[in-house]
């Protein structure tokens, strides 16, 4: 079995390259090749914590991929210096079932969620985006911009945290990064970090939008990763309804994302203003964006396709770059 921690993870899943991944597992999810079913929640009243299970096997016209990803939420884990997120990648070969792969997986769900919102920008914003606005500073919020910038040629970025220290570390660590222009700072209000924002990601825990609508300009994109229950919401529900919206997975996003859910509720859209998954744009099988004025927006919950497709390919790379560990099991 091969064993990757978190940074050999890191080294075998480049942005770019990790991107085309996330479009063929969508791709292969909205064609019906891959099986998926909703993911198990269990929850753990004591720590107020939570624990995910996520199968799924992904087809392609290239490969299969046969993984399950265990990931846990626990809230009290930072002040015990330990990470929010808890997660393990266990990779099976998908033609025998044999257990072949533990990644770490954390930094996995990281990477393949700015990936998968790195899709989105690819084909939903503008050509000629410069700007980008992240709200959230924790590991989520590195990836969206590392995404967006692989994908976008970005001159400016701002971010905005509910804790400024911890916006302003997160500027001085990632300004210059690769691709990541040198033009980063902390934002001080959520209109400083969206005015004249081409591309919006929000990647925050918040049960209340993280931006005003007012705020925002036309033609902007919005990629929205943050709400995975019907109690939270990031994006203003005025927003959602004026935007063309694009999910990761129908099914997924209306069972979980309060983004969707609490317009839906309140009477303000209805299901069917779900545009397409993302999938089917990319099948051609959807527009993409239609006007440079149109507001475009994609909401996440995250796939089970996008960890094994991730896991496969990391798989690919550490045995071409001797990455990893290799035990017996």
């Amino acid at each position: 079995m091969l064993i990757l921690n978190a940074h050999e993870v890191k080294m075998a899943l480049p942005m770019a390259e990790l991107i085309g991944g996330m479009k063929q597992a969508y791709a292969s999810l909205s064609e019906g090749r891959a099986q998926v079913p909703l993911r198990t929640r269990l929850s753990i009243p004591p720590h107020d914590a939570m624990s995910i299970f996520m199968p799924a096997y992904v087809q392609t016209d290239e490969t299969e991929a046969l993984a399950v990803k265990v990931v846990s939420l626990f809230p009290n884990n930072p002040a015990r210096g330990l990470s929010f997120i808890q997660a393990a990648v266990i990779v099976f070969e998908a033609d025998t079932g044999r257990a072949i792969a533990l990644l770490e997986g954390s930094s996995l769900t990281a990477l393949r969620t700015g990936a998968g919102s790195g899709a989105a920008i690819d084909i939903l914003a503008r050509p000629d985006s410069r700007t980008v606005a992240i709200f959230g500073a924790g590991a989520q919020g590195r990836t969206q911009l590392e995404a967006a910038c692989t994908i976008r040629q970005i001159v400016k970025a701002r971010v905005y945290d509910s804790d400024f220290d911890r916006a302003k570390t997160f500027a001085k660590e990632l300004a210059g990064q690769g691709r990541i222009p040198q033009d980063l700072t902390a934002a001080t209000t959520t209109q400083e970090a969206v005015m004249d924002a081409d591309i919006i990601c929000t990647a925050t825990t918040s049960t209340t939008p993280v931006f005003s609508d007012s705020d925002i300009k036309p033609g902007v994109h919005i990629s929205a990763i943050g709400s995975y229950t019907p109690e939270m919401q990031e994006v203003p529900a005025r927003t959602i309804k004026r935007a063309k919206v694009v999910v990761d997975s129908r099914s997924a996003v209306l069972a979980e994302s309060g983004d969707l859910i609490q317009p839906i509720q309140s009477g303000m859209i209805t299901e069917s203003h779900v545009f397409a998954e993302l999938g089917e744009i990319i099948l051609g099988k959807k527009p993409s964006r239609e006007s440079s004025d149109e507001v475009t927006f994609f909401k996440s919950v995250g796939v089970a396709v996008q960890d094994a497709m991730a896991a496969q390919l990391a798989m690919k790379n550490s045995l071409q770059n001797n990455l990893g560990t290799e035990i017996p099991f």
